[in-house]
């Protein structure tokens, strides 16, 4: 929006064509997302307080949550807004990539918040039947994939490039990219939903996988760079590096208030959409399995499900204390904060191995 405003008053001033650089553009969208995160958060706490719209949190989980219960919840809408501001204010709206990514992070998020509202404030304590849930996010999903596979103009947005190799990578046509975006898309959208479960243990590390995702999307949307970094050039995915930092600006403040003690949580609406912004910024860009290292912390937590599950259901045994994994470590004695910032730091060094891999070829 203010991109074509510029535009327009370039005409009667040059200096307005400053606004036509992407990178000042990424920059005033993640100082625009911050500065609504942090104005709207109190407004947000308090409605929420008022409306008693509060965590539920499980007796058999560990007893010092348990304190946690009524903390307002719900405040990944507070993401969403910041998002879709700071993309609509500074993005090109002519983008299909842009618009592709705003229209799955809010049908994720629409999934989360139908869920969250049934759990919160209509008092359904299962929430949304996990048949539908899983359907509506297979449909944003795979809705997205199709755009995407048929809007193409160029062979490598569906061909899978495989990070550390020059030359190694596989074309996979319709059928293979259709299932590969779905996977990715819904995968990490849960993967972070599960994750979600101590304070800011979810937010920091998506925050700095959007921030590296945001780097590959501007090299990749630059023949130029791309071409020097032996990446796919995907023309038009520079603009999403601007919806990556409206994600930085908004994850970090709703950081501000959710982090440890936590004034807020995310929910569902929050988790959900998160997860699929990094999964379909992934999918564009064609580096899902730099999505995969980078967002190591995020598998784990899957994993460590998976396996409880698969174990106890294969042989009545439970191989972590609680799944997921966090949760073990917490009832092993670690205190909350230590998991948190010892998850982050691992995120840290995991992110910088997946930035590596634009040059390590």
């Amino acid at each position: 929006m203010l991109l074509e405003l510029s535009r327009w008053l370039a005409q009667y001033y040059t200096g307005f064509n400053v606004f036509g650089y992407l990178t000042l553009r990424a920059i005033l969208a993640a100082i625009t997302a911050l500065a609504i995160a942090l104005l709207v958060g109190p407004w947000m706490i308090d409605a929420l307080t008022h409306h008693q719209i509060g965590q539920n949190v499980r007796s058999d989980g560990p007893q010092t949550h348990l304190k946690k219960k009524g903390t307002p919840t719900m405040g990944g809408a507070l993401i969403l807004v910041a998002m879709t501001v700071g993309t609509v204010l500074w993005s090109d709206l002519h983008n299909r990539f842009v618009w592709t990514a705003l229209g799955v992070t809010l049908a994720f998020g629409a999934v989360g918040f139908y869920d969250d509202y049934l759990k919160l404030v209509i008092g359904n304590s299962k929430g949304m039947p996990a048949r539908w849930k899983y359907f509506w996010q297979s449909v944003a999903g795979l809705g997205a994939a199709l755009f995407l596979v048929y809007s193409g103009t160029v062979p490598a947005g569906t061909t899978l490039y495989v990070p550390f190799f020059k030359n190694l990578f596989l074309p996979l046509g319709v059928g293979g990219f259709v299932a590969l975006s779905y996977f990715v898309i819904v995968g990490t959208s849960n993967a972070v939903n599960l994750t979600d479960g101590l304070d800011g243990l979810a937010i920091m590390p998506a925050v700095m996988v959007a921030g590296a995702l945001g780097v590959f999307a501007y090299a990749s949307g630059n023949a130029v760079f791309a071409h020097y970094l032996l990446i796919p050039h995907i023309p038009g995915s520079g603009e999403l590096l601007i919806f990556c930092t409206t994600l930085v600006g908004a994850g970090l403040g709703f950081l501000w208030f959710n982090t440890y003690p936590a004034q807020i949580f995310m929910g569902d609406i929050g988790a959900l959409a998160i997860g699929s912004a990094l999964g379909i910024v992934a999918v564009i860009v064609r580096q899902e399995i730099v999505l995969f290292i980078m967002g190591g912390v995020f598998v784990l937590e899957t994993v460590s499900v998976m396996l409880q599950v698969a174990s106890f259901r294969l042989t009545g045994k439970r191989i972590f204390r609680m799944a997921p994994i966090h949760h073990h470590f917490e009832l092993k004695g670690w205190a909350e904060p230590k998991v948190i910032v010892r998850f982050w730091i691992i995120t840290v060094v995991l992110v910088l191995a997946g930035l590596a891999t634009l040059k390590v070829r």
